[in-house]
This record gives structure tokens, C-alpha cells and sequence, in this order.
């Protein structure tokens, strides 16, 4: 498994991962286990009186284990690894599939205005004053806490900005 490289330094950026998705995943794990359990018992387990339900099909419950396994890895990857980078140089955006291939670094020099929306879950990086063009980031796979620190960052962000360019 890929492991983060050391970052030259790492106080300038702050990472944001996906830990609300990812326990959605670890979520849907532990059903598949549950699943898997389940028809195990429905197999295995009967009365003095009554037959296993599924006697028989004891290999039914492995059928849930392969979801499971890719489940959990899953959102152990969402919770570990990072989804948006705030970095000196700009925004990096990470898709959860491919990242080292797929990543989007949007540099601040292409950025004209930036905005959350919370309501809707949303980050939008306008490349112009218009805002007619550019990058709209789901923030849904963010936790809630994590968010309210992604706005105060993006605050801090545009006044540091306004400020650059009034002087």
C-alpha cells in the first residue's frame, strides 16, 4: 500500500479526508459480516425438531465476505487519506479512485474568488469574477466539524486576498 510522502513542510497546508464517506463504508462492512453471520447461522444452527433452514448451504455465508473486505479497505482509505489540500501553492482536489493519477491542482493563481456553501455542501473556485467558470468540490464527504473549519480557512483565505490586493 502507498503511504504519504514527507512533505517539506507540512504546517503550511491543511488536509481534509473523507471520514464522513468512509464510515458509511466501514458501516456497510460491518453489514456484509452481519450478512455473512447471519446465513451462516440459518445454516448451521437448528432444533431437536427442526432442520437448518438452509442446511446445505453453509457456502452461502462466504458470498458477503469479498464485499466486506473491499468495504472496510475502502473506508479505511477515506478515513487515512486526503480528499482537499490547502497548500501554499493552491487547492489539490483528490477523486477517490486513482488519486496519484487523477489528482486536480488548482493553483491560486487561476483562482479569482472562493466560496462555501455548507447548506448545500459545497466549495466553488471561481476562475473569474463573473463566476461563470470553474471547480465545484461535494463537501459531503467531509465530516461536519471538518467543514466548519474548511470555511473558516476559505474566510481567512479571501481576507488575506482582499488585503494583497488593496495595498
Amino acid at each position: 500500500m502507498a503511504y504519504p510522502k514527507k512533505i517539506a513542510s507540512p504546517e503550511k497546508e491543511i488536509r481534509f479526508t473523507r471520514a464522513a464517506q468512509g464510515l458509511l463504508f466501514l458501516i456497510a462492512a460491518v453489514m456484509m459480516f452481519s450478512l455473512s453471520m447471519g446465513l451462516w447461522t440459518l445454516a448451521t444452527s437448528g432444533t431437536q425438531f427442526e432442520r437448518p433452514r438452509l442446511e446445505g448451504y453453509a457456502w452461502t455465508a462466504l458470498l458477503p465476505l469479498p464485499l466486506m473486505a473491499w468495504f472496510f479497505l475502502l473506508g479505511k482509505r477515506c478515513v487515512r487519506h486526503a480528499y482537499l489540500i490547502f497548500t501554499p501553492l493552491g487547492i489539490e482536489i483528490f477523486p477517490l479512485f486513482r488519486p496519484e493519477k487523477q489528482m486536480t491542482l488548482v493553483t491560486w493563481q487561476e483562482i479569482q474568488d472562493i466560496d462555501t456553501d455548507l447548506p448545500s455542501k459545497r466549495l466553488s473556485l471561481h476562475y473569474n469574477v463573473e463566476k461563470t467558470s470553474g471547480v465545484i468540490v461535494s463537501l459531503s464527504p467531509i465530516l461536519p466539524a471538518q467543514r466548519q473549519l474548511l470555511q473558516h480557512t476559505v474566510t481567512a483565505i479571501r481576507q488575506k486576498r482582499l488585503a494583497s490586493t488593496a495595498t
